[in-house]
């Protein structure tokens, strides 16, 4: 084997996409959100890489995923909303991360725990984490007495469900009246932040002051119908691994777990070392395709815990122009030769940037019936990472 699998991610497609949102937002603060390892990418790495693209905040779940930033230097402000109970946000504090809050009991913890400055999360309708507008009058209240004490309001947050223009838009309005209740308290706070991707990149009145991009930073679309390409954005992921095996099947021998494909005709397996022990989804199985020597080949039978088998009798030749690649079907043919053109160590490209010619995230998620942003945050943590 002469080279291990990897994620390598492109840390210059990342400063790209940064370019390319920050223009399309207008002169709104934008903020990098790098929760759940930055989307499977490597929070650390592409948070310095956001930082050096002149993003204004940074956005994680919790005080952990914070704490790691800080711990690597990572000096941006860094916004954290989801809290198990009883935090008491001391270590907020001492690690300069602000905190959103859901809850009156939260804003009193953040009080107590002397933070200078705090976000108040809303839910306006989207039934998760936030203040439901009910709770909404005593946490103002509660908040502006707080802040004659001191603490700064600084922000207030929300976000949309994208289900439609309709759904979207009265949350919206819920999110106006919101801070409307606030300014009627004396408290206007600077940043005012309900769009996430989607969200930014289709209202103009969801961008306030403050956006939050995360699958779109990285390159991959929020939208089932727009590709990357579309959006002027770049894929900054590709994971390839080797091919560490090489057999001969027969015709009706099959591969792997069940046999749930068997060769209908002679035909040459590669094993390649990822499974779902790695993050790939059990189900792509006879449905995904990788790339190998310049051609898509099928992946077949089960993906195992730490492998997965590879027709290279079945390649179908180079990359389509198409955006998705459908399941295949079982019996296509090859170019003559190909699969003896194949050696051990040869990268496989699961998936990466379709402008390179590679099988794209999209690709994988309409194979195993998910969404890209699946496909790239499950991925393991074990893999190692590389940047450039």
């Amino acid at each position: 084997m002469t080279q291990e699998a990897v994620i390598r991610v492109d840390t210059e497609a990342l400063r790209h996409n940064v370019r390319v949102l920050r223009q399309a937002v207008g002169r709104v603060k934008l903020m990098a959100v790098v929760k759940a390892n930055a989307y499977g990418h490597g929070s650390v790495e592409c948070a310095k890489a956001f930082e050096e693209a002149g993003v204004d905040w940074l956005g994680v779940v919790d005080l952990d995923e914070a704490i790691a930033l800080r711990e690597a230097g990572v000096r941006l402000p860094v916004l954290s909303w989801l809290h198990a109970p009883g935090e008491t946000f001391e270590r907020a504090v001492e690690f300069g991360i602000t905190p959103a809050v859901s809850d009156l009991a939260q804003l009193e913890a953040v009080a107590a725990a002397g933070a200078p400055a705090v976000h108040l999360c809303l839910d306006t309708g989207l039934s998760r984490n936030g203040a439901v507008e009910s709770e909404w009058e005593a946490l103002f209240d509660r908040a502006t007495e707080l802040a004659a004490d001191g603490l700064v309001i600084e922000g207030v947050m929300s976000h949309l469900s994208n289900t439609s223009p309709q759904e979207d838009g009265r949350q919206m309005a819920e999110f106006v009246k919101a801070v409307g209740m606030l300014i009627e308290r004396g408290i206007t706070p600077p940043l005012q932040h309900l769009a996430a991707s989607a969200g930014a990149l289709v209202y103009d009145g969801a961008r306030i002051s403050m956006v939050r991009f995360g699958l779109a930073a990285y390159g991959l679309s929020p939208f089932p119908d727009r590709t990357s390409a579309d959006l002027g954005l770049r894929p900054a992921l590709t994971l390839s691994a080797p091919v560490i095996g090489i057999k001969r099947v027969k015709a009706g021998e099959g591969t792997s777990y069940g046999f749930t494909w068997r060769a209908t005709h002679d035909t040459t397996i590669a094993l390649v070392g990822l499974g779902y022990a790695d993050g790939i989804e059990r189900h792509a199985g006879n449905r995904a395709r990788v790339l190998v020597g310049g051609r898509l080949c099928p992946v077949v039978g089960r993906i195992a815990m730490n492998s997965l088998t590879v027709d290279l009798g079945a390649a179908v030749g180079a990359r389509p122009s198409t955006t998705t690649v459908s399941a295949f079907e079982v019996g296509e043919s090859a170019p003559g030769g190909f699969a003896a053109t194949v050696a051990l160590g040869d990268p496989v490209v699961l998936f990466g940037d379709a402008a390179a010619g590679h099988p794209s995230v999209d690709d994988w998620a309409a194979a195993t019936g998910t969404i890209n942003y699946e496909v790239v945050t499950r991925l393991s943590p074990r893999i190692p990472r590389s940047y450039r």
